[in-house]
């Protein structure tokens, strides 16, 4: 019987390669109005709006820029898939294990770099941003399972599908990762740059390459 039945992937700096934190590059590009950024970031911080608050603020932000789908498309010209992702995402399949996205990010980036994710992977924890037949944004679905609610999104997958917390297993790369971490079976840091997350993790992986994560998983 295999040690790890549920596999989860964060997707900036772990599934999805040359970024931290996707939020930061759309705000570059559409060149977004940093002091409304701060003062919705600290409102978050101070616990006087939500999470799902703070993102769509932030989307709104987009909005006010006039943002169309190709230009987020554009904006992630320089990204690149991790290398590995697909074997290693192939490899856990094959094996049966069920396998999550939890993250903060966006759909557009999956729907760039792994088109057909919705196959591969069994639960899809993540924002998501519609567009109309202009390319403008129609609508937004942004996660509440990002921060803490990592977590929360982890025991409900476990939950529903009656895999204990030691049959987990996390990847993740950034300090919004922790408290998964700590609830995980298996916590990988994947290519981190976070003292504090390479401490929470049971396995520290610096190569970029996703495949090094196998050999731990697979035991």
């Amino acid at each position: 019987m295999q040690k790890y039945r549920l596999v989860c992937f964060d997707v900036d700096g772990t599934l999805i390669d040359n970024l931290t934190f996707s939020w930061q590059i759309f705000h570059d590009y559409f060149q977004t109005d940093r002091h409304k950024r701060e003062d919705a970031k600290k409102k978050f911080f101070n616990g006087e709006i939500t999470y799902r608050q703070w993102a769509e603020h932030d989307i709104g932000l987009w909005r006010e820029r006039n943002a169309k789908r190709g230009d987020f498309f554009k904006a992630m010209s320089h990204l690149k898939l991790m290398e590995g992702a697909i074997e290693t995402l192939n490899a856990l399949k094959k094996s049966k294990m069920k396998l999550a996205v939890i993250s903060g990010s966006f759909n557009i980036l999956l729907e760039k770099f792994i088109p057909n994710y919705e196959e591969i992977f069994d639960d899809v924890f993540l924002s998501r941003i519609y567009f109309d037949e202009k390319g403008s944004i129609s609508r937004v679905d942004a996660t509440e399972f990002d921060m803490d609610g990592k977590a929360i999104a982890l025991r409900k997958i476990a939950e529903r599908e009656n895999i204990s917390l030691k049959q987990c297993v996390f990847v993740g790369d950034y300090l919004n990762d922790l408290k998964i971490m700590r609830e995980a079976g298996l916590a990988i840091a994947f290519n981190c740059n976070y003292d504090e997350v390479r401490k929470a993790a049971d396995v520290v992986i610096g190569k970029k390459d996703l495949r090094e994560i196998l050999s731990h998983i697979f035991v």
